[in-house]
């Protein structure tokens, strides 16, 4: 390990940025990423890009080559405790207030609107000014229009006048910290966003976790896998962007209670290869329940159920599903549940849909 060189990096070297150090004090300290994210008030994603660059700058191969590397350089010192960095003024540690850890800003979209500023919950003011934070949130890294943020929250409805910077005026003034004079929305000749690193958004989350889940499956991990996935899932607390009007919140809704939907199949998917037929069974019950008109819940449900040696159960769901689509829509089972029916009568796998697992 190439530590006589990389030792320059820490401490007090320019080899690393002071939010990179802080990242690699914290974990030689033995806190995980989480950890890290609440100690240093940034989002867990940011915390994963500190230690990408922390890794490449000082040629380290992973996680425990850093952790060694912090004590090497004494960084962190074995019996004496750590050794803390000097802090570079205008770290996103030197922003908080001592109120709470975590991100400056948190906007939780995937149920009611929920925003906690330093750790305390926010009022952002009327539905359609929480539209406004919700289209900014769900736009990262990029400028969003006052044109745009029309189309998005009021649709045909458009008002007249200056509506726009009203309202983001309005949540400059709520989304500040005390007297601070910086709020969290930037405005360029583009339009308005929220201002880089200081926000975290549960939609993001939830995606890089499902992205993460992914990889794990890639890599032959499904248990670590179906963790991230849970994981994902238990951000969701309701109906997505809840009583939110305008066509990009309605859009959004449809896609993220869809996008849960997904997830759980995938879940579930990974479950049944790893054997886990009744976790997967109770998951799936629960989630047909919610959408008994979704054929491929239902028909992912009755491989489960088939494979945990439940024929006639698997059975009756075909039959309670078909008897609902026929009900509510008129239509007839499609092709998926028909597959499912004949593998469970066949007693086979065919068509278990295990290719599919991963692919949401």
């Amino acid at each position: 390990m190439p530590t006589t060189t990389a030792a320059r990096g820490v401490p007090g070297g320019t080899v690393l940025t002071a939010e990179e150090r802080e990242v690699l004090y914290a974990l030689g300290c033995g806190l995980g990423d989480a950890e890290i994210a609440g100690v240093l008030a940034l989002p867990e994603r940011v915390v994963a890009e500190r230690l990408a660059g922390v890794l490449g700058k000082l040629g380290l191969s992973d996680r425990a080559a850093a952790i060694v590397h912090a004590f090497d350089c004494g960084l962190v010192v074995p019996g004496q405790g750590p050794r803390r960095p000097a802090r570079a003024p205008g770290t996103t540690a030197d922003r908080r207030t001592g109120a709470a850890s975590g991100p400056w800003l948190r906007v939780s979209l995937l149920g009611p609107l929920r925003t906690r500023l330093a750790g305390r919950p926010v009022d952002v003011g009327p539905l359609r000014q929480q539209a406004v934070l919700a289209a900014l949130a769900l736009s990262p890294g990029r400028s969003v229009s006052r044109r745009q943020l029309l189309e998005d929250v009021w649709g045909r409805e458009m008002p007249d006048g200056n509506v726009v910077p009203v309202y983001v005026y309005r949540l400059r003034k709520s989304l500040r910290l005390g007297e601070r004079p910086d709020s969290v929305i930037r405005r360029d000749r583009y339009g308005y966003g929220l201002v880089r690193g200081v926000a975290e958004v549960d939609v993001l989350c939830m995606e890089d976790l499902a992205t993460r889940a992914g990889e794990a499956e890639r890599a032959g991990d499904l248990s670590e896998a179906v963790r991230l996935c849970a994981r994902a899932l238990e951000l969701f607390r309701g109906e997505p962007l809840a009583g939110l009007p305008g066509p990009s919140a309605e859009a959004e809704r449809l896609r993220l209670t869809r996008r849960r939907v997904a997830l759980a199949q995938r879940k579930a998917g990974w479950q049944l290869r790893l054997g886990r037929h009744a976790e997967a069974i109770a998951e799936l019950s629960a989630l047909a329940l919610e959408e008994p008109l979704n054929e491929p819940v239902a028909a992912t449900l009755m491989h489960a159920l088939r494979r945990g040696g439940r024929r006639a159960e698997a059975l009756a769901v075909f039959d309670r599903t078909g008897r609902r689509l026929a009900d509510d829509l008129g239509v007839a089972p499609g092709d998926e549940l028909l597959q499912a029916r004949r593998a469970v009568l066949r007693g086979d796998d065919a068509g278990t849909g295990r290719g599919r697992a991963g692919a949401a």
